[in-house]
């Protein structure tokens, strides 16, 4: 059984961060590189805090984690030092962990029953420091092996798109035995992990080994390809028997305010993709912020992940700008009681926010400013408050006097309408919903025979943890159709919303 009094005896530690002025000079992760025996030993005293309560909400799909990661079972696994046990336990629910215990911002702490009063228990577990610690020694110990399937059904798969939701679904319908292919229309492998994510984020030897990994279990990948385009519709739905769309929703939120075509206006992902390009070893960055001065608007993770992209390029100046009022620094049990996801601030989720930089919140831009020749020198902003009308729309106000602040790189980052509008899906006969998404029936299948859906694609801009849950969901649906039957686990439904949005 679980350690009863854990929690009471070990103190909540979380992983130690690399220096401000050390990691912003690099683009290497965050945290600070361990001798992996004293990790494992901090990290065993950290499992001893969980109690392994009678209705774990750490991995209620609802409340924490919709994969239905079995969290109390490897923390326990950890705490007795089983880290083969641990990696075993840990995969048959996630295919990716060394991804999400690097980039999911951890709905299981948010309703690890701990939290529930963070004065009295010292906070939540560190469910995410011991997931990432489970994956990372598994690969150390050489844990992680390909596994091919036993037989092969002679069904075959295309998976039209790489990112979370695209991988998981194509590794499980290989290890089932289907002959699954990839189709990428960028030059490489993994959607926003490779190009949306900083390398400080996600160094991209992790994702590298991953696909090592489903390449030797037998899945291809095309790159350079877009579906639709490059490769005629009819030929795909001729050479394969059924088809998953995983190509997120990558459809930008724009600012049409007065100044927008200036030289100096760019939507985030013009500023982070060629940065990760950069890292990748294709040469300088055609979007540095180096030297300038940078206004991020909007107060998300895309946000954030300029910002600390910002600082790596030693921009002159970094002020991101958000038109909600400040979040507390705690759980606000009136907004989002426990086991929901706490709206509050996240600068320890955040570590770019700890770098530097200014935030300004409840203001918007009002107009962009320029020079006489068409590059940006300025904003003029104003204070402002969100009011929303009878019919719930949200309509942001000025209620303050404007003024100026310089810069000369504004990026927009305000968050994503859905999925782009592509020729493979008018090719298929396919039309997006009022959501800008994919719509699809109860067996994730689209109204194109044959077609599947999975991750933003279905749902809309979102978690990885979510991608990868919809991922095998979908893989499941596909063998099903495929075989008649299938024994792949289905971890959510279509249209299963997290506790916190119901």
């Amino acid at each position: 059984m679980a350690d009863p009094h854990g929690f009471l005896e070990v103190a909540k530690v979380d992983a130690a961060k690399r220096p401000v002025d050390e990691r912003i000079g690099d683009w290497r992760e965050v945290y600070e590189t361990q001798d992996p025996h004293q990790r494992a030993g901090e990290v065993s005293q950290q499992a001893r805090r969980c109690m392994d309560c009678g209705i774990p909400f750490c991995h209620s799909g609802s409340a924490g984690c919709p994969l239905g990661n079995l969290i109390p079972e490897w923390n326990d696994l950890v705490r007795r030092g089983r880290w083969d046990a641990a990696s075993d336990r840990l995969h048959a629910t996630n295919n990716f962990p060394e991804f999400t215990g690097r980039l999911c911002p951890a709905p299981c702490e948010a309703a690890c029953v701990l939290s529930i009063s963070e004065e009295q228990t010292g906070g939540s577990v560190t469910i995410k420091r011991i997931e990432q610690t489970i994956a990372d020694q598994a690969w150390m110990d050489g844990l992680v092996e390909p596994q091919p399937p036993a037989i092969a059904t002679g069904r075959k798969v295309a998976v039209v798109g790489s990112g979370p939701a695209g991988l998981a679904a194509a590794q499980q319908l290989t290890r089932a035995g289907h002959d699954v292919t990839v189709y990428e229309r960028d030059d490489r492998i993994g959607g926003l992990m490779r190009y949306g994510i900083p390398e400080y984020k996600l160094e991209k030897d992790t994702l590298n080994q991953r696909l090592a990994q489903m390449r030797a279990e037998g899945t291809r990948f095309v790159t350079e390809c877009e579906v639709g385009v490059d490769l005629p519709i009819e030929q795909l739905r001729a050479q394969h028997d059924a088809v998953v769309l995983a190509v997120g929703a990558l459809r930008a939120r724009d600012n049409q305010v007065e100044g927008r075509d200036l030289d100096g206006v760019h939507l985030a992902m013009e500023h982070l993709v060629p940065a990760n390009r950069e890292c990748e070893g294709d040469g300088p960055s055609e979007l540095s912020a180096a030297g300038k001065h940078v206004v991020i608007i909007g107060g998300g993770d895309t946000g954030a992940d300029c910002l600390g992209t910002a600082h790596r390029q030693c921009a002159a100046s970094v002020t991101q700008l958000d038109y909600n009022p400040e979040p507390p620094e705690s759980r606000d049990d009136t907004r989002s009681p426990w086991p929901t996801w706490p709206i509050m601030l996240r600068t320890k989720l955040s570590p770019a926010h700890a770098e530097g930089g200014r935030r300004r919140y409840q203001v918007a831009v009002q107009r962009f400013l320029g020079d006489d020749r068409g590059n940006l020198r300025a904003l003029e902003i104003a204070e402002v408050k969100v009011e929303r009308d009878d019919s719930g729309r949200r309509h942001i106000v000025p209620v303050g006097e404007s003024l100026q602040i310089p810069c000369d790189l504004a990026l927009l980052a305000i968050g994503f309408d859905g999925v782009e509008h592509m020729p493979l899906l008018d090719k298929l006969g396919l039309s997006l919903n009022r959501r800008g998404t994919l719509a699809c029936g109860s067996d994730w299948q689209t109204d194109a025979p044959g077609v599947f859906v999975c991750g933003d694609a279905h749902r809309g801009a979102s978690l990885i943890v979510w991608a990868i849950a919809e991922g095998r969901s979908a893989a499941h649906a596909v063998d099903a159709y495929l075989m008649g039957e299938s024994d792949l686990p289905a971890p959510v439904r279509p249209g299963a919303l997290p506790l916190a949005v119901v």
